[in-house]
């Protein structure tokens, strides 16, 4: 399986609907709250390791080093390009 960053932030807008949803009653309130804080959670360390993958793709260019293989997290839909190259 392979994610994008449009991917969390598709999951996490989905959250933010489902929390506006005002005939939740209070039961799945809670429900859809404890989902949002981890979906929360889980985004935070998806966007932590994202910068720490483009802190080392700038580091690597500021001192010369040849690296091919990053994981790219970002990227454009098929044929379109890649703008973190």
């Amino acid at each position: 399986m392979r994610n994008k960053l449009v991917d969390l932030n598709n999951h996490l807008f989905a959250a933010l609907e489902r929390l506006n949803d005002e005939d939740l009653d209070e039961k799945d309130l809670e429900k859809e709250i404890k989902r949002s804080r981890a979906l929360a959670s889980v985004g935070q360390a998806i966007i932590a390791n994202g910068t720490l993958i483009l802190n080392a793709q700038r580091h690597a260019d500021e001192y010369g080093y040849n690296v091919k293989e990053i994981p790219i997290q970002i990227e454009e839909e098929k044929g379109n390009g890649n703008p973190c190259r």
